[in-house]
């Protein structure tokens, strides 16, 4: 399976390949499980990057995606476009197209998107609009700007994902709180776990999302967040533990209001590469009975990207 990027780009160096033996999860997914966050990158012969992106992934592409949702279990994706990629959703909305309705979009939109080619990203399947506040991927989009474009995509139902690091909550809290759709957060704002799980800054997302009803967060990407990582204890692998009391405090305060995905292919990592069977194996610790996992990767994800079908 090749990973290279094609075309003229070239992998940002340092960077890891995603992980192409992923195991098998012992974990068994429940009955139409969604991955909630994921890309696709390219292929950059078919789907150039953009000029102006700050990190160059290898290829990851809408095959090698759904081969990976059937080898874990999953039955749905939902496809987040990618940074590197730009407001250029081409990538995203054609393996949305291609999934046979197994696969909605989260794009990214510049403010002088028509309201038909809106629209248009609708009919593909595309459900949201990213925004993202994580200074060293993306230069920040004026919040006005980003604001008109809230408004606009309201009126389609959608909902925006915000992508914002903890130390930055304070500043960024009233922008927030003005948005006028559901708003998704990111990997629990991307807390840093070596705090305690009761301290000032996470409490403070906490009572973001208590004050707030119209907020929801992805419990993902532990492998972004852990210190510790994958370490194999008593020979069984426990997997980023010092990640679990962060999300499984949101998972039960807001069960109505958690989503969880892979973020295959995990750009920008250079430690280490998750292995995706593990990610899965890492879910009943944070969500531990079977109604929390049910609400978890199942009714919530289908309550906001197909509601037709709930």
């Amino acid at each position: 399976m090749t990973k290279a990027t094609s075309g003229d780009f070239t992998k940002t160096a340092g960077w890891l390949d995603w992980y192409d033996g992923p195991s098998k999860p012992r974990f068994q997914l429940p009955a139409g499980a969604v991955d909630a966050h994921c890309h696709v990158f390219g292929p950059g012969a078919e789907f150039p990057y953009a000029p102006e992106r700050k990190y160059t992934p290898c290829d990851a592409s809408k095959e090698q995606l759904y081969a990976l949702r059937d080898h874990l279990g999953f039955s749905r994706n939902v496809i987040v476009q990618a940074t590197c990629h730009g407001a250029d959703n081409r990538a995203m909305v054609d393996a949305c197209v291609s999934s046979d309705g197994r696969a909605r979009g989260v794009a990214t939109v510049k403010r002088d998107i028509s309201d038909e080619a809106l629209h248009r990203l609708h009919v593909a399947g595309v459900r949201g609009v990213r925004f993202n506040f994580v200074k060293r991927l993306v230069d920040f989009t004026p919040k006005d700007e980003l604001l008109e474009i809230a408004g606009r995509v309201k009126m389609f139902g959608w909902h925006v994902v915000i992508y914002f690091e903890a130390v930055d909550l304070p500043e960024l809290w009233d922008f927030f709180t003005a948005l006028p759709t559901t708003v998704v957060v990111d990997h629990m704002g991307r807390p840093d776990v070596s705090k305690p799980v009761d301290g000032p800054e996470f409490e403070l997302f906490l009572k973001f999302m208590r004050q707030h009803p119209n907020v929801w967060s992805k419990v993902s990407c532990p492998e972004r967040l852990s210190a510790t990582g994958p370490k194999a204890l008593n020979g069984e692998q426990a997997a980023y533990q010092d990640v679990v009391p962060f999300a499984r405090k949101v998972v039960e305060e807001f069960p109505d209001r958690v989503l969880w995905g892979t973020d295959w292919p995990h750009p920008n990592l250079k430690d280490h590469m998750p292995d995706d069977g593990l990610l899965v194996d890492f879910i009943p610790q944070i969500a531990p009975t079977a109604e929390l996992q049910r609400k978890l990767l199942v009714d919530n994800p289908m309550k906001l990207y197909w509601p037709e079908e709930v």
